[in-house]
């Protein structure tokens, strides 16, 4: 094998499309897809590329430094492609020291293991560090983020992404550590755990349970098509300039209730249901706490550096999620646990 890659988190819904990209695309890669299977990592995700003979799954905690050391000392690693992280916001304002656990010191275990086992001996090596537009802050109802943006959290999420986006900057201009980063906006497509508003709206349009929407659902987020992210993390990867930070999203800005509203017409076409019927389940719920109002990604950047664009229109994308998910009834019921229902009963409670 000519290229061993470290993907982190690709038991997950972005980075299992990240390890099945590189899996196909790549076979004279050899791909570690190191997850520690936490509530939202499912090795369903990957059941296709398994027995492939340049992947391999290894289970473990990226906060571990003592095992992420033996990992690197294994496998030599040429690159690592980081996308392991706690991400739900909710989650993160209901117990915010497990983000900073994971998404702060779990890069800086990694990083700090890459300096050390390449020796300041950088040639054809890689740490890619895969980040959000949260990091960001609100935007009003004009302008966009650009890489040059400064950085504004407003959740205990966002704040330890930016922490972490600062880590490997710092690991760059200290120690010379090739490093990228990318800033992504909002995914949607398959795979995705169901506490997200699409995947979640989904489920419960389909057993006519209320579909939650945060105070009004003015709320306005760009949209990208996951398998359009997983393709632009490849073309970085592998043209992207050293200790850069890129910029990817959709060109694409919905409000939460508008994308509802679609959501629901479609779904009404897909389970021959009267127009009308799937919106009747929207419910409001109470804000949620520094509910950031306007994400927008201006991607220019990427574009005309490296020549990404998206490939779908977001009504088109939307509608063959729907279909995955119509068509993939057993992977939603195995994700949809006793526990998840739980916090789910805790976290959206009617206004």
């Amino acid at each position: 094998m000519h290229n061993t890659i470290l993907i982190t988190g690709g038991a997950g819904f972005i980075g299992s499309h990240v390890v099945r990209l590189f899996v196909k695309n790549y076979p004279h890669y050899q791909i570690i897809n190191l997850d520690a299977l936490t509530y939202a990592g499912n090795l369903e995700n990957l059941k296709d590329v398994k027995d492939q003979p340049n992947y391999k799954f290894v289970k473990g905690d990226i906060t571990d430094e003592p095992f992420i050391d033996e990992l690197f000392a294994t496998y030599k690693f040429d690159g690592v492609i980081h996308l392991a992280a706690e991400s739900h916001v909710d989650r993160s304002i209901m117990d915010p020291l497990a983000f900073i656990k994971t998404n702060v010191m779990g890069t800086a275990v990694l990083l700090n293991a890459s300096r050390k086992y390449w020796k300041d001996n950088y040639e054809g090596k890689l740490f890619y560090h895969v980040s959000t537009d949260e990091v960001y802050g609100s935007l009003g109802e004009e302008g966009f983020f650009t890489e040059q943006t400064a950085f504004d959290p407003r959740s205990p999420y966002s704040a330890s992404k930016a922490s972490s986006d600062h880590f490997v900057l710092a690991y760059y201009h200290t120690y010379h550590l090739p490093a990228i980063i990318s800033n992504c906006s909002n995914n949607y497509g398959s795979n995705h755990f169901p506490e997200k508003l699409i995947p979640l709206a989904i489920h419960n349009i389909k057993n006519n349970k209320p579909v939650p929407v945060y105070g009004k659902g003015e709320n306005v987020r760009d949209w990208l098509f996951v398998e359009d992210h997983a393709r632009a993390i490849d073309t970085i990867f592998h043209k992207g300039r050293v200790g850069e930070t890129y910029n990817i999203g959709g060109f694409n800005e919905w409000k939460n209730i508008d994308l509802i509203n679609l959501l629901c017409m479609i779904m009404d076409k897909k389970l021959q249901r009267a127009p009308g019927t799937s919106a009747k389940l929207i419910t409001f719920v109470k804000d949620r706490a520094g509910h950031d109002l306007r994400y927008a990604i201006d991607a220019t950047k990427l574009n005309k550096e490296l020549g990404w664009e998206p490939s779908l229109q977001f009504e088109e994308g939307l509608e063959k999620t729907v279909e995955w998910y119509l068509a993939n009834e057993e992977w939603l019921e195995h994700v949809t646990s006793g526990a998840y229902q739980d916090y789910y009963s805790d976290q959206y409670q009617k206004r």
